[in-house]
């Protein structure tokens, strides 16, 4: 059926855009403390991460460059340059991930998805070749029958 003659049962309403919204702050956020652990890690103070309480309230201050914000009992931190050359690499990858899974997701589920098609699996399973010679007997049984090859060579 056309696009055009769908009726959706549902409109779209503010939830799922501000959940979209949301889940991309948080993959934001958590890339940000996931660069600060990486930066802390390669410094030598060893997987660093902040207390649930902190996490946000961390942010701020990580962004300033300061990647001892946050965490308790941490004595050596990164510095900013490397603070802020892992985070950007984490986000940049964390960007790339959602990205690819958003594309994913909308080709499956998405409203421009192929409708009643078949994958080319299920196809292969029913008109490719395999099956063509599994029933090829049955489709051409002159040709191959379950006469021997003698007998089908006099005819």
């Amino acid at each position: 059926m056309p696009r055009s003659r769908q009726k959706e049962a549902m409109p779209w309403t503010w939830e799922i855009p501000a959940m979209v919204l949301l889940a991309v702050l948080l993959v934001l956020v958590l890339g940000v403390q996931l660069g600060r652990a990486a930066a802390n890690l390669l410094a030598g103070a060893g997987w660093t991460w902040p207390a649930r309480d902190d996490l946000f309230v961390s942010l701020p201050a990580v962004v300033r460059g300061d990647a001892g914000a946050g965490l308790h009992g941490v004595a050596e931190t990164a510095g900013a340059q490397l603070l802020w050359w892992s985070v950007a690499v984490a986000e940049t990858v964390l960007i790339a991930v959602t990205v690819w899974a958003l594309v994913v997701c909308l080709r499956r589920w998405g409203p421009y998805r192929p409708q009643g098609m078949a994958s080319r699996a299920e196809a292969e399973a029913l008109l490719g070749r395999t099956r063509l010679r599994t029933v090829a007997p049955m489709v051409r049984p002159d040709l191959y029958g379950s006469r021997s090859k003698s007998t089908r060579s006099k005819a």
